[in-house]
C-alpha cells in the first residue's frame, strides 16, 4: 500500500504546497481554517475539493463546468465517496449532487467496487 501511495505522490502535483502558497500569499486569514486538512499525510480528491471550497468559496457555473471535465479519482477516492454515501444513507442522485458527478458514474463505481465496500 505504501508503494502505491509513493507511486501516486510521484505522479500527482504537490497540492499541499500549492494550497499553502495560495493561502500564504492571498488568504493568510484562512490558514488556521485549512490547517487540519493541510496536515494530513495524504490529500485525497475530496480533501482537495474541500480546500478549494474553503479558500475560494463557491465558483461560477463556467468554472464548475471546466473543473468537472478535469476531475479524476483514484480507487481510494472512489471508495471514500462510496463509504460517504453508505454512512450518510444517500442515494445515487444525492451523492452525485454532493460530489458534482453524474449518478451514472456513481452507479458504475458501485458495480465496479461492490465487493470492496
Amino acid at each position: 500500500m505504501k508503494e502505491k501511495l509513493d507511486k501516486h505522490k510521484q505522479q500527482s502535483p504537490d497540492y499541499r504546497l500549492i494550497f499553502s502558497d495560495i493561502i500564504d500569499k492571498k488568504f493568510p486569514h484562512k490558514r488556521e481554517y485549512c490547517e487540519k486538512i493541510l496536515r494530513k499525510e495524504y490529500l485525497s480528491a475530496i480533501d482537495i475539493m474541500k480546500l478549494n471550497q474553503m479558500i475560494f468559496g463557491a465558483s461560477g457555473k463556467i468554472a464548475e463546468n471546466f473543473n468537472q471535465k478535469h476531475k479524476s479519482y483514484n480507487k481510494a477516492d472512489i471508495l471514500e465517496i462510496l463509504n460517504y454515501q453508505k454512512n450518510n444513507k444517500l442515494n445515487n442522485l444525492q451523492t452525485s449532487l454532493k460530489f458534482k458527478t453524474s449518478r451514472n458514474t456513481i452507479a458504475k463505481w458501485k458495480k465496479l467496487y461492490s465487493n470492496l465496500h
